[in-house]
């Protein structure tokens, strides 16, 4: 019954059923719960965020457990998200004697660098008491935090009744900062972390901070407050949400009240809605979270991010997942370079590599849904959106490094809902008709800057408008006189023309004027096949350089 049992705590936890261990385990008689169990048993309450019980059920087997370094990390891991950082700490080097862990590695330096910050802190606070800091440049000037943040000075009647309908006792230091002005967007929006999360690697960021009344929509009891956060979005009920984050309510900043009770003074913690509500530790109280806030360009990379995420959209390889969805549609370099394309305007347009709910977003899901569904029968929505994640979201290599499963849901139902995903067969679908205007969207993008226009006499013309594009190519050559215009374009395009597809010379004619390249056909197939492979070796820097030495002036 052991060996079974143990079996299936395993199988349990892989698959993220620890509710389903731990009530297992509660069957048992206490006889039975023997070392192994007993382990399984902490590890479960440990992912359950229920860190003081995990903590005395190892101390059973305190003695058992000294020489096993499994033991050591589950009682590191639990001490950790006490805030009881020099117990975690010995744990932590203690597991790493035993064995190496990359995981213990970590945790060691997680927990020095806090403590460290906590040190700093401490000291900074002492030679300067926070009631005594000037803060009179602390807060960013502008109508939107008046009429969205700012409230009234707080009254000790405002205050009681706040603290009533919230369920705790709000930390004096907050309570005299409010009353020097009652929530706002401070100048400096940045906290250094000790440990990654998934907004950045070293910090989180705050678009404000929350007054204590109900008027403004970010206030403690306002429409968006902190009742909202965790009512409507799901929030644990750890404390009181006291300040949003940029990413609209997919993170929050909250004082946590586990460990010092209702009435006790809380820590400053982050919450990640998008990783499982992911709690990061970040200051020991309020008047250290206040000090210890530093102006944005202290930590923008932003440059070297999108810089970054280009080269990544360049060169990554796709998933395994991704990489045979292409191969299956049968033309499978060619929706690579779509995807790329797409994701690489993406960037332009953010600044980084991610998934929401704009409209490349949109296409980027309507195109891995038709991968998906193309090269899978019964689809069901369970089952796509949980394969959905290992085709681009958190897969290696060509990757965003997270997503929001908001997003993804949403959009699914929306094309449900719009009758553009149908049960076919068994199956989810597209329609024939979404199918068309998706390739068809597909098309555009893939030939931007370039574009197409049918005419009413039948021929299609493949238009650009110079100027940028390729730009460099052509001051390879300005000396000879190159400067891009839709004549250089033409006699590059011409090149291509004669070389690549000979066979097209007599129906792909060229009409091009100073600002504009135009290439058409009465024969519309011809004329994508040339616009689309043009494209395509515009895109490639050594086979359209290739290209362009051979290319006489106009």
């Amino acid at each position: 019954m052991s060996k079974e049992l143990v079996k299936q705590l395993e199988h349990w936890y892989e698959e993220h059923q620890h509710n389903q261990i731990v009530e297992a385990i509660e069957q048992l008689p206490e006889l039975e719960r023997h070392y192994e169990i007993v382990g399984h048993y902490g590890r479960a309450l440990n992912n359950l965020g229920r860190y003081a019980e995990a903590l005395q059920q190892l101390m059973v087997f305190k003695e058992q457990g000294q020489q096993d370094a499994d033991w050591h990390w589950r009682v590191g891991y639990a001490y950790f998200f006490m805030h009881k950082w020099q117990e975690a700490l010995t744990s932590f080097k203690r597991a790493q004697e035993l064995r190496f862990d990359d995981r213990a590695e970590a945790y060691i330096i997680y927990c020095q660098n806090i403590m460290n910050d906590i040190e700093q802190l401490t000291e900074d606070i002492q030679r300067v008491p926070f009631r005594t800091r000037d803060f009179s440049q602390f807060w960013e000037k502008s109508d939107y935090a008046n009429e969205n943040y700012v409230e009234a000075a707080p009254t000790a009647e405002m205050i009681t009744s706040i603290e009533e309908e919230l369920g705790y006792k709000l930390p004096v230091d907050y309570i005299w900062f409010m009353q020097q002005q009652n929530g706002g967007i401070p100048a400096n929006t940045c906290y250094p972390t000790a440990m990654p999360i998934s907004w950045a690697e070293n910090h989180v960021a705050i678009t404000g901070i929350m007054g204590i009344g109900r008027e403004k929509t970010y206030s403690l009891c306002g429409d968006l407050g902190s009742n909202f956060m965790l009512e409507e979005w799901g929030y644990p009920a750890i404390g009181v949400v006291i300040a949003d984050c940029p990413s609209a309510g997919h993170d929050v900043i909250m004082l946590d009240y586990r460990f010092c009770g209702k009435d006790g003074e809380p820590a400053v913690v982050h919450v990640d809605q998008e990783d499982d509500y992911y709690i990061t530790f970040l200051a020991p109280n309020f008047a250290s979270f206040i000090v210890g806030l530093v102006n944005e360009e202290v930590f923008d990379t932003s440059e070297q991010d999108k810089l970054d995420d280009l080269d990544n959209i360049k060169y990554a390889p796709f998933s395994p997942l991704l990489q045979s969805l292409c191969e299956k549609t049968g033309e499978g370099k060619r929706i690579e370079a779509v995807i790329r394309g797409i994701c690489t305007q993406i960037v332009e347009d953010k600044g980084y590599f991610a998934l929401h709910a704009d409209e490349l977003s949109m296409l980027m899901y309507d195109i891995q849904f038709w991968l998906y569904t193309n090269a899978n029968s019964e689809v069901t929505q369970v089952q796509y959106l949980e394969d959905y994640q290992n085709i681009i979201a958190l897969a290696q290599g060509f990757s965003t490094g997270g997503y929001a499963p908001g997003f993804i849901s949403s959009w699914l139902e929306e094309r449900i809902a719009q009758g553009e995903i149908v049960n076919q067969d068994g199956g989810l679908s597209f329609t024939a008709e979404k199918l068309t205007s998706l390739h068809v969207q597909m098309l555009k993008e893939e030939l931007k800057p370039f574009y197409l226009v049918e005419h009413d006499s039948g021929n299609i013309s493949l238009i650009l408008n110079v100027g940028i594009y390729k730009e460099e190519l052509f001051e390879t050559r300005a000396e000879e006189g190159f400067q891009g215009s839709g004549y250089d374009w033409y006699s590059l395009a011409d090149v291509y023309l004669q070389e690549r597809l000979p066979e097209l010379v007599s129906v792909v004619r060229f009409d091009p004027e100073a600002d504009m390249f135009c290439a058409y056909s009465h024969e519309r197939e011809a004329l994508l096949q040339f616009a689309i492979g043009f494209k395509h070796t515009c895109e490639d820097d050594k086979l359209i350089y290739d290209l362009f030495s051979r290319a006489i002036l106009d």
